[in-house]
């Protein structure tokens, strides 16, 4: 049930028909976690925040720097130095004391992966290397939750939303993030944020559109991105949608798996 207060604060979702008092008690039942409290991370859990998800989780190891501040809007000028997910679960907060936040400070690894992820209904990986999406999307398939994935490149940015576990109305599985995009870029192929730099406002757009996709994903309003691939191009604000579909090679649910565990993640 939602109090008197929580439905006056949540009274613009209320009126929506396609939310309406059962859309934001599914809101209010949810657990997500959210993978990185930067770039993406930041926007993401403002808004899953100020949307009333009952319970949101935030991994990350990392701390505050100056430098995160251009684009990481959850943090400010105080927080340097500290961890990003107390920086985070305090905000958090101050918006909406009536979100329960489970800091994680921990990077997601092969030993924890399963287990932090099987104790939420919905993930967001906004992480910023491959490793770490190829983990959360194997880790997702083999605890069956669904993955909302973000990535952000200098002036372009990717969504989709994988649900691999499940099959769609043919009764085929649908795609991985495998069928996606089957193996990593060899390393140093891609610069990391801090050689190339990245667009603040474009991590907030992304970020935002990930909580919307999973408001989406909880709520069960319109069609979701599984099986398609949303693209941004800042520079031209050009927006393209990809569809894709399963791999029959490919590793997690093809016709010949062979992931069964995240043994290969580990080093």
């Amino acid at each position: 049930m939602l109090s008197d207060e929580e439905l006056e604060r949540y009274a613009r979702h209320i009126v929506l028909r396609d939310v309406g008092g059962p859309g934001q008690a599914a809101l209010k039942r949810a657990s997500v976690l959210v993978i990185g409290a930067g770039g993406l991370g930041a926007p993401a859990l403002m808004y899953l925040a100020a949307a009333g998800v009952g319970t949101i989780g935030i991994v990350d190891d990392d701390v505050v720097s100056l430098s995160n501040l251009q684009r990481q809007v959850i943090h400010t000028t105080p927080d340097i130095g500290r961890p990003k997910v107390e920086s985070a679960a305090e905000r958090i907060t101050a918006l909406n004391p009536h979100v329960s936040v489970i800091a994680h400070r921990t990077w997601l690894n092969a030993d924890n992966a399963l287990a932090l992820i099987g104790g939420y209904d919905l993930v967001l990986d906004g992480s910023d290397n491959f490793d770490t999406r190829y983990l959360a999307s194997d880790a997702c398939f083999l605890a069956e939750r669904p993955l909302i994935s973000g990535a952000l490149g200098t002036f372009d940015a990717s969504l989709t939303t994988i649900r691999a576990h499940e099959r769609n109305e043919n009764g085929e599985f649908n795609p991985t993030y495998r069928c996606l995009f089957p193996e990593p870029p060899p390393p140093g192929t891609v610069p990391a944020c801090a050689e190339a730099g990245v667009m603040g406002a474009l991590a907030g757009m992304l970020g935002s559109m990930m909580a919307l996709e999973a408001i989406r994903e909880i709520v069960g309003f319109g069609e979701g991105l599984v099986g398609r691939l949303l693209m941004l191009d800042a520079r031209t604000m050009r927006f393209e949608t990809l569809r894709y579909k399963r791999d029959p090679a490919n590793p997690l649910n093809g016709d010949g798996p062979v992931i069964a565990d995240l043994s290969a993640h580990r080093k």
